[in-house]
């Protein structure tokens, strides 16, 4: 490893990321490593991203007559 990059991190998350490693034991260069790879890796695979975009359909699936918000 020899590359380096600087982040700005809110404070709720560097207190996450301090009180984790304390935790842990895993410095805290490894734990953001570790989250990278792992959101590298699920890249596109989140099932809750699936059908987002590819089912279609009227704007207002209520086909009972009342119910409409018109």
């Amino acid at each position: 490893m020899g590359n380096t990059l600087t982040i700005r991190l809110p404070e709720e998350l560097l207190d996450w990321l301090k009180e984790t490693s304390r935790e842990t034991g895993v410095p805290m260069g490894r734990l953001v490593r570790e989250h990278l790879e792992s959101a590298r890796v699920k890249k596109g695979k989140q099932r809750f991203l699936r059908q987002a975009g590819t089912i279609n359909g009227a704007s207002d699936l209520s086909s009972r007559k009342g119910y409409s918000r018109k």
